[in-house]
């Protein structure tokens, strides 16, 4: 790397690489950029403080914004800040050596984010979420087989479901595409099978979703309202919707908006 090189195209260059390899080894990092391993560290901490990487044992994982992934790419919107804090939230009722279960949406990836680096047993059918967890010591990584939907980088369909029927998990986190007073929906009938089988696969449902998604269907009815026991999403729900959740007998939990979706 040339030596005129500024500190954030340098970042830059580390972002690329680690996204690239899902993990990667300090002394390569250094070897790859040309730089001291304490510029490596140093950068490495920037990019631990903007939550985009997450050193472990002997390396670094890149657990950046689902939007800096190819297979999300265009998805971040204005609604981004309220997905990071309903993630954060939901990270907060899963507990150390719990039996997770994790869909494909970008909101679950966010909370994916947050789990990184605690002591879990992961079940996913998407493969971004399985590339996070991939190289974390901490977490027993099952990733469900099957065909898989290239815009959404899921598995779906009979064989991703017939693997579900031989599992139990203690909670599956779930994201949808709406909810009516009929229930929750996605826009993919293969997805919403997966996920119906999912559902059974679980002790607890749990649905991740900002408040833009509730009052209006999709293609797909997943199930109705009361057959998750918990949704978390942010306080812009509206006041007839929180009592609609409740009366169903969900436990509704709200994340507070961020500063700037306030």
């Amino acid at each position: 790397m040339a030596s005129g090189t500024s500190s954030e195209q340098r970042r830059q260059e580390l972002r690329l690489l680690i996204q690239s390899q899902s993990f990667a080894s300090l002394s390569d990092l250094a070897a790859r950029l040309g730089v001291s391993d304490s510029t490596v560290r140093r950068d490495l901490d920037y990019l631990e403080e903007q939550g985009e990487a997450k050193r472990t044992h002997g390396g670094v994982v890149w657990t950046g914004s689902a939007t800096s992934m190819r297979i999300f790419a265009g998805r971040q919107d204005s609604l981004w800040g309220r997905k990071l804090a309903i993630a954060r939230r939901a990270a907060e009722r899963i507990a150390d050596n719990e039996t997770i279960l994790l869909d494909g949406g970008s909101t679950t990836y966010e909370l994916a984010r947050n789990l990184l680096g605690r002591p879990l047993q992961v079940v996913t059918n998407s493969l971004p979420v399985a590339n996070l967890f991939a190289a974390c010591d901490s977490v027993d990584l099952i990733m469900l087989g099957g065909y898989i939907h290239v815009r959404t980088g899921v598995s779906l369909g009979p064989f991703t479901n017939q693997l579900l029927e031989q599992i139990h998990v203690r909670r599956a986190a779930l994201s949808i595409a709406g909810a009516d007073s009929q229930g929750y929906y996605n826009s993919n009938l293969l997805l919403v099978e997966t996920e119906q089988a999912m559902i059974r696969a679980s002790s607890e449902v749990m649905i991740v979703a900002d408040s833009s998604k509730f009052g209006h269907a999709s293609l797909s009815r997943l199930c109705s309202l009361g057959e998750a026991q918990t949704v978390v999403t942010d306080e812009a729900l509206d006041s007839a919707w929180q009592r609609r959740l409740r009366d169903a007998g969900v436990e509704l939990i709200i994340a507070e908006l961020p500063a700037s979706d306030s």
